[in-house]
């Protein structure tokens, strides 16, 4: 039997009840909001193992929730739902970190099915999630250490949280305020502070700091961890 909590942000109630109703059947707890703004409060309230996340909400729309969740949050699955066939809403919301996209109307058992294989996934990176690494270097996150060669690698608190940050989100582009808000929550830095963290991760950890292969930036927008080490600038 679940006992994860599924987080449902939609506006519909009729859509809302149903789920309630046949999630909980499953053993999931339930818990919803009906606008962006207080889906968000929820998000941080009640930490939800995975969220179903309507497109078109009152007050502040699914893609733009999303994108202040994934600042927040690299690890919770999220599941966009929509009624709308655009094509285009489908590509942002992966891009911005969705796990799966499913248009209204869908039946409840594959619903149901893709919530399953998104916790499936987040409990198989959990348990692989005490050890990562990348080239020749390795971090321990129960630890929070990180050694390159085999050689310990000092790091500071926050350059740790930063590097885990990224490796949290393979080749997912970041931006500067996703990381103030998940790291720094904002706390009286600018994005000229993220720049210089990650000048200092890339000395520490790239085989040539100058032209890093891991690290790299997305000109205008941020930066990218690459994973398989093929970028550059």
């Amino acid at each position: 039997m679940a006992h994860e909590r599924v987080l449902v942000i939609e506006d519909d109630p009729a859509i809302v009840a149903g789920l309630e109703m046949n999630l909980a059947l499953e053993g999931y707890q339930v818990v919803s909001a009906s606008d962006g703004e207080s889906g968000l409060s929820r998000v941080r309230e009640c930490e939800p193992d995975v969220i179903i996340l309507d497109v078109m909400l009152p007050k502040r729309n699914g893609l733009e929730v999303l994108r202040r969740i994934r600042a927040e949050n690299a690890d919770v699955p999220v599941l966009i739902v929509s009624a709308r066939g655009d094509e285009t809403d489908k590509v942002l919301g992966l891009e911005l970190g969705a796990d799966d996209y499913i248009s209204k109307p869908f039946s409840l058992g594959e619903l149901r099915a893709r919530i399953n294989a998104s916790l499936r996934r987040k409990r198989q990176r959990s348990s692989e999630r005490s050890l990562d690494g990348f080239n020749d270097v390795r971090v321990d996150y129960d630890r929070r250490t990180v050694s390159r060669a085999g050689k310990d690698v000092p790091m500071t608190a926050r350059e740790f949280d930063v590097l885990a940050y990224f490796l949290r989100s393979p080749d997912r582009v970041i931006t500067r305020d996703m990381l103030l808000h998940a790291v720094w929550k904002l706390e009286f830095t600018t994005q000229r502070t993220v720049d210089n963290f990650i000048a200092r991760l890339r000395a520490k950890l790239e085989p040539d700091p100058d032209n890093p292969r891991y690290l790299v930036t997305v000109r205008g927008v941020g930066y990218r961890f690459e994973s398989g080490g093929n970028g550059s600038g």
